[in-house]
């Protein structure tokens, strides 16, 4: 029956996790430093001691850890455990801790074995973990429930899904090839937003789904005096001047990361919310209704003022127009969605392509060379990777230092240093979790690199510490620059 066949539902719920290389409580205080001093002076044990509750409640007790003395205390809490566990165990649990699992049962892998072990389709798992984002909840469902349990999950007020993306398209005409007649919306370079509505509750989430409800008191406001009773809206903000236009997405950032005092950034800095979706109205969850019915039901509730601009056409002269009034009124770009498809949660979907006049691509960070120079003392030389989703990781696609402040320096060096793995000579490795924003001008044939492709005159155009590493572009984007560069 294998490991999850054999596991107890209770305890699937930080098993599964464990499996994919996860801590289900998150980050629990516990550095590089610190994990690699345990590791090293700890000797194993002959035989093992140690189950996995134990491990479960151990991190649990750590995260709990505070005030003074609790760095010492979480290490001499991780130590204890360790002096249980045999050399594999402990090659197991550092890892674990380290937050980099080596040994391939990543998420994608544990869906497909909790659907193997549950007999349903993968689909119907990965569906369920989409809505709940609980990896070891929907494993107790599945393997207690089946597929029935597994269906019954959807939207629920307050607990955020992790939102639907986008894949990309060269050129409208290439857009209306794929899709037929579209829906066409500005591509704001603002921060995506998810906000749920109970009542006279609102609350507001991040991209990377953290409640930010206290930064956004504009959102808050406007949401309460829908004519609903209870809804969920997908959308962006961004800070705009007096004429309309949008600040740099620096200075958006600036105010929605505000946490004290925001009532007087607000004064200097207000955000616009735009919606260009909705998951759930009143008793209803929609999100597989089309994007026709979606919008309609959008625009029922919503002043116009508030709902993303929307030109639905099969006329590419029409379309490009309405793409250049997107660059002409300072925005990103523009997105193109087919009018029949549902909200996919958590996917990039084939429905929703984004257009962008050059190129860029949000790659992650795996690690980073020492500079010299004036650099000496810096993290400097990045190495990028796309997301490669048939593996669940990166794909390492060339180096840059292009674009780089003084100020992004040093705060890179500082941040890379927080998130490292393991050091190479002059090179840093890293969790693969830190997200830029990367220019290019295009992506050639290489052999230096696994792909056999690497980005041509690369530089940083930013951090997107609102994406999380699996919303990077993929690999197969990539690949499509690179065949349209050849054509």
């Amino acid at each position: 029956m294998g490991v999850l066949g054999q596991t107890a539902p209770d305890e699937l719920r930080f098993v599964a996790p464990m499996l994919a290389g996860q801590i289900r409580h998150g980050r629990v205080g516990l550095g590089y430093r610190g994990i690699s001093k345990v590791a090293d002076a700890v000797e194993a044990a002959a035989t093992s001691s140690v189950t996995a509750a134990e491990v479960d409640r151990t991190f649990a007790h750590i995260k709990g850890l505070s005030g003074k003395g609790s760095t010492t205390a979480r290490l001499d809490a991780f130590a204890a455990l360790m002096r249980r566990c045999t050399a594999v165990e402990q090659r197991y649990l550092t890892h674990l801790a380290y937050g980099e699992m080596r040994q391939g049962a990543l998420e994608g892998v544990v869906v497909t074995a909790i659907a193997k072990a549950a007999k349903v389709k993968v689909a119907v798992v990965r569906r369920a973990l989409m809505f709940s984002g609980d990896l070891g909840e929907v494993a107790a469902t599945a393997l207690t429930e089946g597929a029935t349990g597994l269906d019954a999950y959807g939207t629920r007020l307050f607990r955020p899904v992790v939102p639907m993306l986008a894949q990309t398209s060269e050129t409208v005409d290439e857009a209306l090839e794929k899709l037929g007649t579209a829906a066409f919306e500005y591509k704001l370079d603002g921060a995506r937003i998810q906000v749920h509505k109970s009542g006279s509750q609102v609350r507001v989430f991040s991209r990377r789904l953290n409640d930010v409800t206290a930064s956004v008191p504009e959102v808050v406001s406007l949401v309460e005096t829908l004519p609903a009773d209870a809804v969920i809206l997908d959308g962006e903000v961004l800070a705009l001047d007096d004429d309309g236009q949008p600040f740099p997405f620096q200075e958006t950032m600036r105010r929605f990361g505000r946490v004290h005092d925001v009532e007087a950034l607000r004064a200097e800095i207000p955000l616009t919310p735009l919606f260009f979706d909705i998951l759930r109205v009143d008793g209803s969850d929609i999100v597989d209704e089309d994007t026709v019915t979606r919008r309609e039901a959008m625009a029922s509730l919503l002043a116009e003022d508030h709902l993303m601009p929307q030109l639905v056409t099969s006329d590419p002269v029409q379309a490009q127009a309405f793409v250049d009034r997107a660059m002409a009124a300072g925005h990103e770009g523009a997105m193109a969605k087919a009018l029949d498809m549902p909200y996919e949660a958590g996917k990039r979907g084939r429905g929703w392509l984004k257009l962008k006049p050059v190129h860029t691509l949000d790659l992650v960070i795996l690690a980073a060379e020492w500079g010299h120079g004036r650099r000496t003392g810096k993290l400097s030389n990045l190495h990028l990777g796309a997301y490669d989703p048939t593996t669940n990781g990166f794909v390492m696609l060339g180096k840059t230092f292009k674009g780089l402040t003084d100020e992004m320096l040093a705060w890179q060096t500082d941040y890379l240093q927080s998130i490292a793995l393991a050091n190479e000579g002059y090179v840093v490795h890293v969790r693969p979790e830190l997200v830029a924003e990367i220019a290019l001008n295009n992506v050639q044939s290489s052999p230096t690199y696994p792909a056999g492709l690497a980005l041509r005159f690369a530089r940083v155009k930013r951090y997107r510490r609102d994406k999380r590493p699996e919303e990077a572009d993929t690999i197969d984007t990539v690949r499509a620059i690179h065949a349209a560069d050849q054509r």
